[in-house]
């Protein structure tokens, strides 16, 4: 892969934030010492690229989505890589886990990836988290609650128990397997140009095609995309005193942590995960409140955005999940303790505007998406123990322990 160094960093306290860089191959094959000295281009050969994808593990959330979309999606990761789906299918009337368990086993047969399953509602990963007292995840039955930044977190746990070093992310809507083999090799691209252990690498998607008229129209950005960006960019800007428009991938769903910077992280409930993300580390390592991580503020965080060269095509879920991304999304900005005053009020203007309901003085976005703990606080040897003699819907292909 060859792809520019990027061309602009904005600066935060010990945080750097990389303007969006540009594919110029997606495979330049394994020729040694062309371009070595470029000062503007950054050449990966097929080797380096596959000793990083050896240390990754792409975690794939998966709820009711079309079986052959999932086949689509994993037969676009690369072997090297341990894939981790992580379910929120409905189990009754019809049991759609045994379903997507029966495609992953007939596939492995040919694929011979290393895979591992689970279901995110599962009594015995509640009842286990409840046990190493991870109770910041469980709803008020006991179980992992059920939305997508908690199966994300539960992947980051399995991952960390196979010891892998970098964890991707992959919406399993995504309807083009060439584009999935893509992102995962742009993960392994920013996670080889980072100078730093603490390392967040975010796909910026060239085009969101979408049919209008009974055409292909390659839009740049969604509503959703476009709105978040702006208020993230706006809170940024409200530190620095510089404004600035760097920030492309507030709503990456496709992205890419460390482990070491995993490990750090608090993680908000539902779909403002992805946002949420920048807010932590801005909050933890900008400099603007005293952290609890020397070591990182030492090392610094690195943020990647990386524009594919494919288009995103994805399943269309339609206007109101869309409004309860945005919504999520603003109100964890709105949340924030370095978010001012003026700031907040825009923010709960423009939820309002989405929800349709009369702005409060005072809204309670922490009931609504809740903080799920640092994996770090979950001994992950015991985790590790318990989940394999234990959770029922732990399912193991490619000779995995």
């Amino acid at each position: 892969m060859k792809l520019d160094f990027p061309r602009y960093t904005e600066r935060l306290g010990a945080v750097s934030i990389h303007a969006v860089q540009r594919i110029y191959e997606l495979d330049s094959g394994k020729s040694k010492g062309f371009l070595t000295s470029h000062q503007t281009i950054k050449k990966f050969d097929y080797d380096e690229i596959s000793n990083l994808l050896h240390d990754m593990a792409i975690v794939i959330p998966l709820k009711e989505e079309r079986l052959k979309l999932l086949e689509g999606v994993l037969s676009g990761i690369p072997n090297e890589c341990l894939v981790i789906i992580v379910s929120n299918s409905p189990r009754s009337p019809v049991d759609r886990y045994a379903m997507e368990v029966e495609t992953v086993r007939l596939l492995g047969r040919f694929m011979d990836k290393r895979i591992v399953m689970i279901h995110q509602r599962d009594s015995a990963v509640g009842s286990i988290l409840k046990k190493l007292k991870y109770n910041s995840i469980l709803d008020s039955t006991g179980h992992v609650r059920a939305g997508k930044a908690e199966g994300m977190v539960l992947g980051l746990l399995i991952a960390k128990m196979y010891h892998k070093d970098y964890v991707g992310f992959i919406d399993a809507d995504n309807y083009v397997p060439g584009a999935v083999n893509e992102y995962v090799k742009i993960f392994a691209a920013g996670f080889g140009m980072a100078s730093s252990p603490y390392c967040n690498v975010r796909i910026s998607w060239v085009f969101k095609p979408k049919v209008r008229n009974n055409s292909l129209q390659f839009s740049k950005w969604g509503r959703v995309s476009e709105t978040t960006n702006k208020y993230l960019n706006s809170l940024l800007s409200s530190v620095t005193g510089f404004e600035t428009d760097i920030i492309k991938t507030g709503n990456s769903g496709e992205h890419a942590l460390s482990m070491p910077l995993a490990d750090c992280l608090h993680y908000s409930s539902g779909y403002s995960i992805e946002p949420y993300e920048f807010v932590d580390v801005f909050e933890k390592f900008g400099g603007i409140l005293p952290s609890k991580y020397p070591n990182v503020v030492e090392k610094g965080v690195e943020v990647f955005q990386i524009e594919t060269r494919n288009p995103h095509f994805h399943e269309d879920k339609g206007k109101m999940h869309l409004n309860h991304m945005l919504e999520g999304s603003l109100a964890i900005i709105a949340a924030s303790s370095i978010c001012p005053s003026d700031l907040k009020r825009a923010l709960r203007d423009q939820i309002s505007q989405i929800t349709g309901v009369k702005k409060q003085k005072k809204l309670d976005h922490r009931t609504r998406y809740p903080l799920i703990a640092p994996i770090s606080t979950v001994p992950i040897a015991e985790f590790a123990k318990e989940v394999r003699e234990n959770a029922e819907t732990f399912y193991r292909l490619g000779g995995l322990k």
